[in-house]
């Protein structure tokens, strides 16, 4: 079976072509980044507007890397939620556009649930279940327990910020580039992780907490240069040595990632029934991450990201646990939808 995965979710047009659930036959990702990294973020309607302009072009080159016509596609696949509103539009209007004019079945994926799937795809020893899930992302923090394909249960979350969302934010502070995470981890290689101690939040459970270690950076740093609280945090680098700027990013990065471990950890032990523990999202590219967690299931670095190959495999699983296609010409899209099923 052969799926066109669409994802417009945020700040990538992407589309693939998957066979089967796991073989990438293609995988078309074309980012915006260098359009927001002079803004530090992402303006939701120039991301919308970019999307407008690729998404063709996108679909195309995938089916052509692909060696796919439309009449070798089995279903097409499109992220509905969550995401930005305007970029989810390009991605849903698309879908069911192609999916009315070519005749196919159309599926609308759940963002974070393609995330976890871009773990099946590529040769790797089977995921057996029950999945213990660490989603990890710049809008996401949650532990997803699997007994079995396309079934969640939500059993952690952050009641706050994201922890790539929190990566982003540091990296701000310490003036570097969008996105945190690749920057911070370029940055951490040459710091001392051990130099500035931050807090663990305390939140009870398997929920996490990252609005107050962004904060601990922000007072730490504002601490070693000797300034007060009330000085303005975009003005920081300017004051920081690139030393300083690598021990800080390398003791926030040792600090997030021992902050992720330890509540799964406690996952574990809450549910000794697990068989394999995979992780997804953005922030599964970090290598410190990687190392700590070196027993777990990553994908590859480059699927950690939003792709379109994610889409089509969580797509394809839930063909396989008898989802049926939606109505193409009234999908619409739901931004607080649970992934809960």
């Amino acid at each position: 079976m052969k799926i066109l995965g669409i994802e417009t979710s945020c700040d990538e047009t992407a589309a693939a072509v998957v066979e089967d659930g796991s073989t990438i036959l293609s995988n078309v990702v074309v980012s915006q980044i260098d359009i927001f990294a002079e803004y530090g973020g992402v303006i939701p309607e120039v991301a919308a507007r970019s999307h407008l302009e690729v998404m063709m072009p996108v679909v195309a080159k995938a089916l052509s890397e692909a060696d796919c016509t439309w009449d070798d596609i089995d279903a097409i696949a499109v992220t509905y939620a969550p995401g930005l509103l305007g970029s989810l539009l390009i991605g849903t209007l698309t879908a069911r556009t192609l999916a009315i004019l070519y005749g196919k079945p159309l599926y609308a994926v759940h963002h974070l649930k393609s995330h976890v799937y871009a773990n099946w795809l590529g040769e790797k020893a089977p995921i057996l279940f029950p999945v213990l899930a660490l989603v990890v992302s710049g809008g996401h923090t949650q532990i997803l327990y699997m007994p079995a394909h396309n079934k969640f249960e939500i059993i952690g979350t952050t009641h706050d910020d994201a922890v790539g969302e929190c990566f982003d934010k540091v990296a701000k502070i310490l003036g570097l580039p969008y996105p945190g995470g690749p920057s911070i981890a370029a940055a951490a290689a040459s710091g001392d992780a051990g130099k500035y101690k931050l807090p663990h939040p305390k939140v009870e459970g398997l929920d996490f907490s990252f609005s107050g270690l962004k904060t601990a950076v922000l007072r730490a740093v504002q601490k070693e240069l000797g300034l007060p609280i009330s000085h303005p945090s975009h003005d920081l680098k300017n004051h920081l040595s690139a030393q300083q700027v690598a021990d800080f990013a390398a003791s926030f990065q040792k600090t997030a990632v021992e902050i992720l471990c330890e509540k799964l950890s406690l996952a574990l032990a809450k549910y000794p029934d697990i068989q394999s523990v995979v992780i997804a999202g953005g922030v599964s590219a970090n290598q410190k991450l990687r190392e700590a967690l070196s027993e777990a299931y990553f994908p590859e670095p480059k699927l950690s990201g939003d792709n379109g190959a994610m889409v089509a495999a969580a797509c394809y699983y839930e063909i396989q646990s008898g989802v049926m296609p939606v109505d193409p010409y009234s999908l619409n899209i739901y931004p607080r939808i649970s992934i809960e099923s």
